[in-house]
């Protein structure tokens, strides 16, 4: 909803004169635009509670965690305790924002995606520390919005799951658009005792120090499992050194009767991954075949322009030694998008050289 909404205002204010469209000016009413999205939200999130209720499913709303293998305890909103018994449990509690060490989130100036999107202000210096889905999309809306956009990243590279050649070009992109990178780079610590924050960063190799300033941080280096608390290891449910829950390929537990799906096991952490794993899982419960494939699961990196990609990057091609052919084309040879003055991206194919099987998609546009 945000993306949508910065979107409309920066284009109100860059692109409308050059089609012809004129006003005499153009301002953001912040509050409006949050109505909007809470809106959206609400909107969505009663439209679940529909379905519980027509499907009759029983919803408790709480803090739950496993007594035995069958019994979840739940401590509820309204602050009464109940036990949930169930002869099949799935775990689909999500992730939640990975922390940095010497970094704390109060949620006021240092803040997760989650406070990210209800800031009361624009701010007017953005520290973004993480390149990746998440920050560069965040980084978007309040960069549209009027802010100074500066993203740091520990890695040579954004968004590192992205093919390369994409990537580059992407990055080029989001320049254009006055957005700020500081690549192989470490945050030190974060100092919000004044009134903006001073961020403390040296060269990730090791080298001199350097300090920068904002008025918020924004850190999204990444989410974790959000399997603490959830009383796993009474029941000793298996998870890796990373906190994910080890399951078989029928999203069992090593814990009888008991499932995981969705961001707390490995794989992609996407909702359209997690609500498969979930179809899935319960079509093995019920006794019937279910099947996901982590290959052909799709993302997007919702900026503008967006990137879409399914299968493998060149590079993961490449290291598999297989025989490959690359298909190219730019969107600036795309009629509609030269019609629409939009024209910027490019459509990457890659297939095996033999057969022509495709092995991945990746757009820009």
């Amino acid at each position: 909803a945000l993306l949508h909404s910065s979107q409309m205002f920066h284009e109100a204010k860059h692109s409308f004169a050059g089609h012809g469209v004129k006003f005499s000016s153009v301002e953001i009413d912040l509050p409006a635009m949050m109505a909007q999205k809470e809106k959206a939200v609400s909107t969505l999130t009663k439209g679940i509670e529909g379905l519980f209720k027509k499907n009759k499913v029983t919803y408790i709303k709480g803090y739950g965690k496993f007594v035995s293998p069958s019994e979840v305890s739940v401590e509820t909103l309204e602050g009464r305790n109940t036990v949930v018994k169930g002869k099949n449990i799935i775990i689909a509690t999500g992730s939640d924002v990975k922390s940095l060490p010497g970094i704390t989130i109060d949620e006021k100036k240092i803040v997760s995606s989650t406070s990210a999107l209800a800031l009361s202000e624009i701010p007017r210096k953005l520290v973004v520390i993480g390149a990746g889905y998440i920050g560069l999309e965040m980084g978007s809306v309040w960069g549209r919005l009027g802010s100074e956009v500066t993203v740091v990243e520990f890695a040579p590279d954004i968004v590192p799951s992205m093919d390369g050649e994409i990537r580059k070009q992407f990055q080029c992109t989001l320049e254009k658009q006055k957005m700020k990178f500081m690549l192989k780079t470490k945050v030190l610590g974060v100092d919000s005792s004044g009134d903006g924050v001073k961020l403390t960063l040296e060269p990730a190799s090791g080298g001199d120090q350097t300090t920068i300033e904002a008025d918020v941080v924004l850190v999204s280096a990444g989410r974790i499992p959000f399997t603490a608390g959830l009383g796993l290891d009474k029941i000793g449910v298996k998870t890796d050194k990373v906190g994910r829950i080890l399951v078989n390929d029928r999203f069992q537990t090593n814990a009888s009767g008991v499932y995981a799906i969705g961001d707390v096991i490995p794989g992609p952490m996407l909702a359209h991954k997690a609500e498969e794993d979930g179809v899935a899982c319960v079509e093995f419960i019920a006794g019937k075949h279910g099947h996901v494939d982590y290959d052909k699961v799709p993302g997007v990196v919702y900026t503008h322009p967006e990137i879409a990609s399914v299968g493998k990057t060149e590079e993961q091609v490449k290291s598999l030694g297989i025989d490959y052919r690359v298909g190219k084309f730019p969107f600036l040879a795309n009629s509609r998008a030269k019609a629409i003055d939009d024209a910027e991206g490019i459509v990457k194919i890659l297939a095996e050289k033999e057969t022509d099987k495709v092995l991945g998609v990746h757009i820009m546009a």
